[in-house]
This record gives C-alpha cells, sequence and structure tokens, in this order.
C-alpha cells in the first residue's frame, strides 16, 4: 500500500492505493470539524481490500487552509463545491472503476442530495441523519449544542475570526460561515430539507442506485429515528438500512464518530467492506 499527498484546487488529501492494480476507488467525504486524518485508518484498510481511497479536508479545515481565511465558507458549500470537486478527481484518476463513496455526518448529507455525482456506483452513509438541534433526546446535550452554535461559536467568530470548536467540544476549529449555516439549519425541524434554497428533497428524490444508510444505537445526534428520516427522503434509490450497537461492535461506546474509529476495524469495518465487494461485483456483470 502507498499513500501520496494530492491537492484537488485549495482542498487537500491524501490517496491510499493497493500494492496492485485496484478494483474500485472511494472517497470518504468528512463530518464536520473532522480532519482527513481522521479516517486514515479505514482508508488503509479499504486499501488493503483493493479499493484505491481518497480521504480530504473542507475548505476551512484541517489542511485545506485555516478557517480564518475562509471565514465566508459555509456547509453549503461543502455540500455543492467540495465532494463534487473532490468526486471528479478520483472519477479522473481512476477511469473506468467503481466509483464508491462513504459519507460521514455532513458528508452523507451531500451524498444524499447527489452532490456525489451521476456517475457513483453505490455509497454508503455513516451517522448521517435529519440533523435538527431539537430532536437531540437528551436536554443537557441539546441545550449545549444550541448555546455553542447559536451564541458562543457566532461570538467567538465575531472575535477571532473562526470558531475554535475544539475548545467547544465540536471537534476541529471551522470557519464562522459554517457553524452559522449549522445554527440555522438545526433550528429547522426538517434541518437542510426546510430550507427552500438546498432543493433538497428534489436532488434526494433524484438519487438512484444502491445506499447503504448506517446507524448507531448510541449516537447522541443521529439518532435512529432521525437517520430514519434522512433514508426515507431517498424514495427512488435501493437502500439498506443497518444500525450497530456498541456490543457489535465490541466497545463500550460507538457514538457519532466511533464507527469510522480503529476499534471497529475487526467487527464493524468487514460488514461495509462487504457491501462495498458486492456492488463492485454487481459493477463488473
Amino acid at each position: 500500500m502507498r499513500n501520496t499527498s494530492i491537492e484537488i484546487g485549495p482542498l487537500a488529501g491524501t490517496l491510499f492505493e493497493p500494492d496492485g492494480e485496484p478494483v474500485a476507488v472511494l472517497v470518504v467525504h468528512p463530518a464536520t470539524a473532522t480532519p482527513a486524518g481522521f479516517y486514515t485508518g479505514f482508508a488503509s484498510f479499504l486499501a488493503e481490500n483493493r479499493i484505491a481511497a481518497v480521504v480530504y479536508d473542507y475548505r476551512g479545515t484541517g489542511r485545506s487552509g485555516s478557517p480564518r481565511d475562509h471565514r465566508e465558507v459555509g456547509m453549503r458549500d461543502w455540500i455543492e463545491q467540495d465532494v463534487p470537486a473532490v468526486t471528479g478527481w478520483a472519477a479522473g484518476r481512476f477511469p473506468g472503476l467503481p466509483q464508491l463513496a462513504v459519507g460521514h455526518s455532513i458528508g452523507g448529507h451531500a451524498l444524499a442530495l447527489g452532490h456525489g455525482g451521476p456517475g457513483l456506483t453505490a455509497f454508503a452513509l455513516v451517522a448521517s441523519h435529519v440533523a435538527s438541534i431539537g430532536a437531540i433526546p437528551d436536554r443537557a446535550e441539546r441545550l449545549r449544542v444550541r448555546l455553542v452554535l447559536s451564541v458562543l461559536g457566532p461570538a467567538l467568530g465575531a472575535v477571532l475570526g473562526h470558531v475554535p470548536a475544539r475548545r467547544l467540544g465540536l471537534g476541529e476549529d471551522i470557519p464562522v460561515a459554517a457553524v452559522r449555516q449549522w445554527a440555522r439549519w438545526g433550528g429547522l425541524t426538517e434541518y437542510l430539507f426546510d430550507d427552500p434554497a438546498m432543493r433538497a428533497a428534489e436532488r434526494a428524490a433524484a438519487v438512484t442506485g444502491p445506499v447503504l444508510v448506517i446507524g448507531l444505537s448510541d449516537d447522541p445526534w443521529a439518532t435512529p429515528p432521525q437517520v430514519d428520516k434522512l433514508a426515507a427522503r431517498l424514495v427512488n434509490a435501493a437502500v439498506e438500512r443497518r444500525t450497530h450497537t456498541p456490543a457489535e461492535a465490541g466497545v463500550p461506546r460507538i457514538g457519532h464518530h466511533g464507527f469510522m474509529r480503529r476499534t471497529a476495524r475487526d467487527t464493524l469495518w468487514p460488514e461495509l467492506l462487504t457491501w462495498l465487494q458486492k456492488q463492485i461485483a454487481n459493477a463488473a456483470r
């Protein structure tokens, strides 16, 4: 296996390639405030199984520029511009191979709205949901998220020029505009589906092909009912729905990020790999 740093316009990422010829290429579209390095273990696992994998950072996060220099970049920009840019690069780098994707949280929102491109063979959503803050079941967590996104984040962003999400317990630092959009969408009952500018229901209905929707039973944000609500929007896709528990993963807790941690390598990742391999085989027929 070999790793190569890549640049796709303003986006920085890493390509993981198997030692032999790959049988497919897969792009990992990250969660908000989650750096590309977090997905290294998963990408390596894919490459070890002959699937070339691309991980990257959205603009204003990680290696794709400072959040201060990209303060006007919002979540919509990540969804509608960054995700298609990396998808297009992967298709051009590996022409003729099945094109796969895994979207984690907001990365899955982008895929569910069709921004992974019409050439996708199949994709999986991990911990992606209709992310209404009001649907967070734990009252204390609901209040914390609302306070951080609607009050502390914007206030600190106005002073610092970026939102110090790491200090606020929300991951890596991110642009001010992204937090403002997150707060606005999160305040809507149907999340971005209630934003007319996104044409989200229309776009989700246009998605076809195989989709695996993965939820985690102990996710404090992407609860199984909210994951189901997103899956239900994919009315013309061949959707498979799975919910994993900590017991299945062999860990005390999975949460919103645990599926993509190395602790899930021997328990949860093989099941996703089997599904991906099935889609690759079907594409070859």
